[in-house]
């Protein structure tokens, strides 16, 4: 692995973070579309995309809420779009999964276990919100679990297989790997996998270095050469999580879904300033990044002229 191109994937907007949180977190459809092109001009070979309401702010996971922005995209970059299907997780698998089915993009998110999701340690940090749906979004997460049941993961395959959409699977712990195993000695997945490991979010793996490389290493073992391996984690743990699997072999996920900040105390005022670090730390590895038709080809994508916008 080491010595191959270094896909760079920016999630844009999110469902975790919200507008009050920063000022700078995409929210309409034109700044959701300017923010991606901004990260696919800085390095970004993949957008990875979720939809707002433009009035408050809120997960819309309606497939017109998408179309604004990713006709935009499209006409104006050879970026791959990702879109997701975790949505939110208070929304059931059918609302999460539409987008993608109606849109058939090249590479649609999909999360591979039900987990705890605990945003709620985020209160401590903010306090006064702008609009009504912020605070007890957050505050009932210490109820929340995050389903993805082996029936819904199942349906989210069967929906979307016919699409020629291929899958970033996010995998936040251990057994999430395990499940994408079953899946793919089922048939249902083919290879090469595209393993987003996902780190630093209560209720998934931690975010240490440990971690990291259990997570690896579990992933060598079960899928060996038919995998490619990429990570995230949240906030504070962003670069440098991601400056370890760089110099491992592995491809990064940055972006304002992730980690609002650029460095201690500092926001990013755009997607853009926190691709443009991460290609600095890929750079100063002596790799070089991908793009997009490198991504596509690494991936075995589809191709842009095959999806549905």
């Amino acid at each position: 692995m080491p010595g191959k191109k270094v896909i760079i994937s920016c999630a844009i907007t999110g469902s975790i973070h919200t507008p009050s949180m920063s000022p700078h977190l995409p929210v309409t459809a034109n700044a959701i579309a300017a923010s991606a092109l901004g990260a696919a001009e800085a390095g970004a070979a993949i957008v990875h995309l979720h939809a707002r309401d433009p009035n408050d702010g809120r997960p819309d996971q309606r497939p017109e809420a998408f179309e604004p922005f990713l006709r935009i995209i499209k006409q104006s970059s050879n970026v791959v779009i990702n879109l997701t299907t975790g949505g939110s997780p208070y929304m059931p698998v059918e609302e999460r999964v539409k987008p993608a089915e109606v849109w058939q993009p090249e590479v649609a998110s999909l999360n591979m276990g039900s987990m705890n999701f605990g945003l709620f340690p985020m209160l401590r940090r903010y306090k006064d919100f702008r609009h009504d749906w912020e605070e007890p979004m957050l505050r009932n997460s210490d109820d929340l679990v995050f389903r993805n049941s082996f029936r819904d993961i199942r349906y989210a395959l069967e929906t979307l297989n016919a699409t020629g959409a291929r899958y970033e699977f996010e995998c936040y712990d251990t057994s999430h790997l395990y499940n994408l195993h079953y899946f793919w000695k089922e048939g249902l997945v083919r290879a090469p996998l595209f393993i987003q490991t996902c780190f630093g979010l209560l209720g998934g793996i931690g975010a240490h270095p440990d971690d990291v490389m259990h997570m690896k290493r579990t992933a060598d073992r079960l899928f060996g050469d038919n995998y490619r391996w990429s990570v995230l984690a949240a906030g504070a743990n962003q670069m440098r999580v991601a400056a370890m699997a760089a110099s491992m072999g592995g491809h990064v996920r940055v972006g304002l879904e992730d980690s609002l900040w650029l460095r201690a105390g500092e926001l990013a005022e755009t997607n853009a300033a926190q691709v443009t670090m991460v290609r600095q730390i890929i750079e100063g590895l002596g790799l070089e990044i991908a793009t997009p038709d490198e991504a596509r080809e690494i991936l075995q994508l589809k191709g842009g002229d095959q999806v549905g916008f």
